[in-house]
């Protein structure tokens, strides 16, 4: 027990505590075991692997294991910091990541507040499932048909380019149009996920605030910037911070799928960088330091962001 304003307050007591959590677990067991197939997703994938991050500070050995390979410190981290193609594949992860935080992250914005004003309900669900399917398809799927549509000899895009008297684009090969590609690619496969989370923002808005709004004579411009974008600011803040912390996590696949030997040098990032050296050319160790060094900026990233979110808008993840 404790004082609290001159009065004696008793904390629970263990047993308490136990059955609290106890009877806690039996009213919601429903909830827990929904929850269970995601928590234990997280603890094989995310958590348990943590402790391969040893191998970034070995010259690891598979023959020898975790515990056997001997300790090189911070060697790998040395060894990559100073090779010739760190500058180019550095510079490529933060100018794709750059142009996808701010070309493609406002597009599931927009498009939620467009949605939101159709008063056709049908025609609505109609936009609304057109933009979300291709969300399902694999990379595979979607580079094989940005692939085809921008074929110099079949591609939709090279026929009208013909008929207007020029010569084809061979677009897959050159350095100029691949991040705008590869940017492009990723707004329509992902921004119908977006729109459907900001849109569940719109809806939760009270409808008095628009109804008061227009009994003023507030457009509907107006009732967008002081109503619509304050209330989702909360998930729009999350979203950004998101984004943010998986900044040089543009996606081995969606890379992959579009890189070949003429483009390389302007869309190699940090994903494709590890599955090269790292899986191809079995240095493991040195693939590790990559990808820790990765995840250090990703945190640092978060952390600038969210204190700044914080100081600004008041409103942060933690």
């Amino acid at each position: 027990m404790y004082i609290l304003n001159k009065k004696i307050v008793a904390l629970p007591h263990k047993k308490a505590l136990r059955g609290s959590l106890s009877d806690n677990f039996a009213k919601y067991r429903s909830l827990y075991l929904i929850a269970l197939p995601g928590m234990l997703f997280y603890l094989l994938f995310k958590y348990i692997p943590l402790f391969g991050l040893a191998i970034a500070f070995q010259d690891y050995n598979i023959y020898k294991g975790l515990f056997g390979s001997p300790y090189v410190g911070m060697k790998h981290f040395m060894v990559f910091l100073q090779y010739p193609e760190f500058a180019r594949v550095f510079s490529n992860s933060l100018i794709i990541s750059f142009y996808d935080l701010v070309i493609a992250f406002p597009i599931p914005i927009i498009l939620a507040l467009l949605l939101n004003e159709m008063r056709n309900y049908r025609f609505k669900r109609v936009i609304q499932t057109v933009v979300y399917m291709p969300h399902f398809l694999s990379w595979v799927i979607v580079g094989g048909i940005f692939i085809g549509i921008l074929s110099p000899g079949t591609g939709v895009v090279n026929q009208i380019i013909k008929s207007l008297g020029h010569e084809p684009v061979y677009f897959m090969i050159s350095e100029k149009y691949i991040r705008p590609i590869l940017i492009g690619s990723g707004i329509w496969k992902d921004a119908g996920w977006g729109t459907i989370i900001f849109l569940a923002a719109i809806i939760s808005i009270d409808p008095s605030q628009y109804e008061a709004a227009i009994i003023d004579g507030a457009t509907r411009v107006k009732r967008i910037w002081h109503i619509t974008m304050p209330g989702i600011m909360n998930t729009l803040v999350v979203m950004l911070l998101l984004k943010i912390g998986y900044f040089l996590d543009f996606g081995f696949e969606r890379v992959y799928i579009f890189m070949n030997s003429f483009n390389k040098n302007a869309c190699d990032i940090f994903d494709t960088y590890i599955y090269a050296a790292g899986l191809q050319g079995t240095q493991y160790s040195y693939t590790t330091a990559i990808g820790m060094f990765k995840s250090v900026v990703g945190l640092l990233l978060l952390l600038i962001a969210n204190t700044t979110s914080k100081k600004l808008t008041d409103k942060s993840i933690f």
